[in-house]
């Protein structure tokens, strides 16, 4: 375990998503690696604190990873056919994470198009959270693991540097109160990058 990562993520979501701009994700599921650069992810607060978050309400059965330890992985279903992937954030207890939008595949093209279709192209191969979980190969078996120990399935390496440039804005398809919230965090001119949608009335 990496001790000063698990530290910088026990921070707010909105305080480190930007920093999560341009570190790299690495799954090693069925024998096979796929690694990513995320090139998008968005923030998501506690109770009664951020209206667009799983956990705003309460603690539940679905969202019981989010108010786990930091560097972990939070994994929802979503519109009953896909899977998302977040990293928890804040101390635990503090429910927050950042969801993982977008991506560049570097390294498993072959892996991530078998997962996603020969058709698809580079570009849109992990671009939107529920193409790139199905590129990692994420299913609801890795909620709660690890990201930090090197050892799993799924591991996250932080960018080196300073946070790289980026721009923010609404978070897609949050609905209510939550969805003026500029908590999207993207690189600019990142091919990508996934397009924003308003929340459907």
């Amino acid at each position: 375990m990496n001790r000063s990562m698990r530290d910088l993520l026990q921070q707010p979501a909105a305080q480190i998503a930007p920093r999560l701009l341009g570190s790299v994700v690495t799954s090693r599921i069925g024998g096979h690696e796929v690694r990513l650069r995320l090139t998008e992810v968005e923030a998501y607060g506690g109770v009664d604190e951020d209206p667009g978050s799983h956990a705003f309400r309460r603690q539940t059965p679905r969202n019981a990873s989010m108010f786990g330890p930091a560097g972990h992985a939070y994994v929802y279903f979503t519109y009953g056919m896909h899977w998302c992937l977040n990293v928890v954030t804040s101390p635990e207890g503090q429910a927050s994470a950042v969801l993982l939008r977008a991506g560049q595949i570097v390294n498993g093209l072959p892996v991530a198009r078998r997962r996603r279709g020969e058709s698809v192209t580079d570009r849109d191969l992990a671009r939107g959270p529920a193409r790139l979980a199905n590129s990692l190969g994420v299913t609801k078996d890795l909620d709660g693991v690890d990201l930090l120990d090197g050892s799993g399935p799924l591991s996250l390496l932080l960018a080196d540097g300073p946070i790289l440039a980026h721009a923010s804005g609404p978070r897609t398809g949050v609905r209510g109160e939550g969805s003026v919230t500029p908590w999207r965090f993207f690189l600019e001119d990142e091919p990508t990058v996934s397009r924003y949608r308003r929340a459907s009335p």
